[in-house]
């Protein structure tokens, strides 16, 4: 498991500024990895991935056993970084009694008419529980801030859509999510930042590859085309919405393997520092337990 101060490097300090560009999204590793071929650090990241996973498994069974805390993980990325990929392979050894993923797609009518929090209280996680969201209710600080266009279909009063509302909406979800912290929510928040030239290689192979052609939209090339405006919003919100009890992680991302490494680390790390224990029956329930036992043997 990489160590801590390995993982802190890529934590968004709270309060500072940041830049994007201080990430290299194609990290590789620290020390000897960094020299490895690529086929050879993809086995030794699938090899750590097994190790974090079936530590995260034995952490999972302890926080659904103990009932009182949860957790929120939030994904945030360009198109074609990975974000379905790292709920597949990071879930991928966990019970799915205690785990939950939504994906936050275009707001419906019916969400338009509540607050743009509304969809995301309503699945916030319950206690012992893994809660994953695949983009989030920062959309309305990043799409929305790249097209502001898209406000006057949010119903706001007129009034209320000033030159201050990305800074209310940091304060409104930097609230929101200290709330949460507040009632036993650990929130760990993910920015899979994948390079430009990276995405274009992964939209070439989907365009050439016919068994990938549906995961290809016409919009996300649109979107392309607004990279410079994302990356600043990007910057603007990490900063302004990475605190001690959210946190955000910039996680490199051209290199699938190990951004999956990372996060698991960070995750599985995030969850040993609760210290957890099966909860121990009560002396009551220890004999009603040997009463069941005794019942059963007689059978």
């Amino acid at each position: 498991m990489l160590n801590k101060k390995t993982l802190e490097k890529f934590r968004v300090a709270p309060g500072k500024k940041f830049r994007l560009k201080d990430i290299d999204p194609n990290w590789r590793g620290d020390g000897a990895t960094k020299n490895l071929s690529n086929a050879e650090l993809k086995i030794s990241a699938q090899k750590e991935l097994e190790e974090n996973l079936q530590e995260l498994a034995e952490q999972q069974a302890k926080l659904y056993a103990h009932d009182r805390w949860s957790v929120l993980i939030v994904l945030q990325a360009m198109d074609a970084a990975g974000k379905d990929g790292m709920v597949k392979h990071v879930t991928s050894g966990l019970n799915p009694q205690g785990c939950d993923v939504y994906s936050f797609k275009a707001p419906s009518a019916e969400e338009l008419d509540h607050s743009y929090l509304w969809r995301i209280m309503r699945v916030s996680p319950a206690r012992g529980k893994i809660t994953i969201f695949n983009r989030s209710h920062y959309e309305e600080v990043l799409v929305v801030k790249v097209h502001p266009e898209y406000l006057k279909r949010q119903k706001l009063p007129e009034p209320l859509i000033t030159k201050k509302i990305w800074e209310e909406r940091y304060e409104d979800i930097n609230n929101f999510e200290r709330h949460l912290a507040r009632n036993g929510t650990v929130i760990l928040k993910f920015f899979l930042h994948v390079s430009k030239e990276e995405q274009k290689k992964r939209f070439l192979e989907r365009l050439e590859d016919p068994e990938k052609h549906w995961k290809f939209s016409a919009q996300d090339l649109n979107e392309r085309q607004y990279w410079s405006d994302y990356m600043r919003a990007y910057e603007e919100a990490l900063a302004a919405t990475s605190t001690k009890w959210a946190p955000w992680y910039v996680i490199p991302a051209d290199n699938k393997a190990m951004a999956r490494v990372l996060v698991s680390n960070i995750l599985a790390r995030a969850i040993d520092d609760l210290k957890l224990k099966f909860p121990v029956v009560t002396g009551e329930e220890k004999l009603a337990l040997e009463e069941a036992h005794k019942r059963l043997q007689a059978e």
